[in-house]
């Protein structure tokens, strides 16, 4: 009989233990210890549940310290009881002893649990809440908000990237922490991570506004930093999109048109995935070098790529400036008129353009053999400064029209007609400029 009993004694043990190692609690196997943290565990959760936080912290501090595996649920509710400790007092040395006890629970629970995904999010947020004005803690903070993407692949909450990316430029101007490439890096995903979210219908505004603010309030980048830190980069890598983009939007931003490296990036950005804007800004700056048989071909895409006739007489009128510094001067005047046509608010331009093409054409079409016939092309291009509006173009004109003499003497009358001829081939009405 005993050792029947006995057998059944060992029995009960066992199945106990069982059932703690089922249900997640580790009690001590010292009889005496069990009891303590059985009391003391009952104890803190009544001081949880009746908000006494700072009294709770007592008996939950012999747990943590005694018996650390007694089951997760001390970690999980401790970072409440120590938050709420932290809140309810006013010395400020005492606040940061119960905050740092905070950040210490979770390490504990990341040691001996190793589920981090459930409360990484947690631990990086309630750190940005107490060190994000402390020099020496703001590097564990963008810590702890890394691991959380890391390992979760986003942030649950929108605003939480704007937490972070504030811990990172606080951590950069207190400590120097990073290089201004690496901030825009870290920018640039945060803005990857809004564009998920927000293709998943979160509202990302706030958080977007935030981040951009703050990075302005950085002042990393200038043009001086994109064309002399950004573009070596991309010169070395020429086909790295990421960073063309990047100089792009930067250039943008900051108004850096003028530089090499956004000309770079452009010119890939335009080769890659060309837009009627890109193709446009890209002619534009070949332009302004004054190569415009460079300028010509990306304008004619630009024109394909256009999505209205606004767009497309914004286009027309840029290939007339090309073909007349080429010095195709017909069909400088044919793109100017498509302009008009498209789009009447290019009319003043269109016929100013024209009207200098027929002034700067006298040496082109001069005969020599009637004088009133040589200087008609004048009344053509008075019309054109007409058509345009341009009174200061109509007076220039004017005065190289023939004189009346000169009209009698080639037996021609005042309001008469005739041809131009050459490559202008209009006909105007004689008139004189006296």
């Amino acid at each position: 009989m005993k050792i029947k009993s006995t057998l059944l004694g060992l029995s009960a043990l066992l199945l106990a233990g069982m059932v703690q190692a089922q249900d997640g609690w580790n009690w001590p196997s010292d009889e005496a210890k069990e009891a303590k943290a059985r009391e003391l565990n009952a104890a803190y959760v009544d001081y949880m549940k009746a908000d006494q936080f700072v009294e709770a912290t007592k008996p939950l501090h012999w747990l943590l310290v005694n018996v650390p595996e007694l089951n997760e649920s001390i970690y999980i509710n401790g970072t409440k009881v120590y938050d709420g400790a932290a809140d309810a007092v006013s010395d400020p040395a005492q606040k940061r002893a119960y905050q740092d006890s905070v950040m210490l629970i979770y390490d504990k629970r990341d040691e001996l649990y190793n589920n981090a995904t459930k409360w990484i999010e947690n631990k990086a947020y309630y750190g940005y809440g107490y060190f994000k004005g402390t020099k020496e803690k703001l590097g564990d903070v963008v810590a702890d908000f890394e691991r959380a993407m890391e390992i979760n692949g986003e942030l649950s909450i929108p605003t939480l990237y704007a937490a972070y990316f504030d811990a990172v430029y606080r951590h950069n101007a207190y400590n120097q922490a990073y290089k201004p490439e690496q901030v825009l890096a870290k920018y640039d995903k945060i803005q990857e991570y809004l564009n998920k979210a927000e293709a998943n219908g979160k509202d990302v505004s706030n958080a977007r506004s935030t981040a951009e603010s703050i990075l302005v309030a950085m002042e990393l980048i200038d043009c001086n930093f994109i064309e002399n830190t950004m573009g070596p980069k991309l010169k070395a890598d020429p086909t790295n999109e990421q960073l063309a983009q990047q100089i792009f939007k930067y250039s943008v931003q900051y108004k850096c048109f003028s530089s090499n490296a956004f000309l770079t990036a452009l010119e890939l950005i335009d080769s890659k995935n060309p837009t009627y804007a890109t193709s446009q800004v890209r002619a534009m700056r070949y332009m302004q070098e004054q190569n415009y048989e460079k300028a010509q071909p990306v304008l004619e895409k630009a024109l394909t790529l256009a999505e209205n006739n606004v767009q497309k007489a914004e286009i027309q009128m840029e290939l007339a400036k090309v073909h007349a510094n080429l010095g195709r001067k017909s069909a400088a005047r044919n793109a100017a008129k498509e302009a008009a046509n498209l789009d009447e608010s290019k009319t003043k331009d269109a016929y100013s353009l024209i009207g200098g093409l027929y002034m700067n054409s006298f040496n082109d079409c001069r005969g020599g053999v009637s004088r009133v016939k040589d200087r008609s092309i004048y009344m053509a291009a008075y019309n054109a400064y007409q058509r345009a509006g341009d009174s200061q173009g109509m007076a220039q004109a004017r005065a190289q029209f023939p004189s009346k003499e000169e009209i009698f003497t080639e037996g021609l009358q005042v309001g008469g007609t005739i041809n131009t001829g050459c490559w202008i081939g209009e006909t105007v009405t004689l008139a004189t400029r006296d």
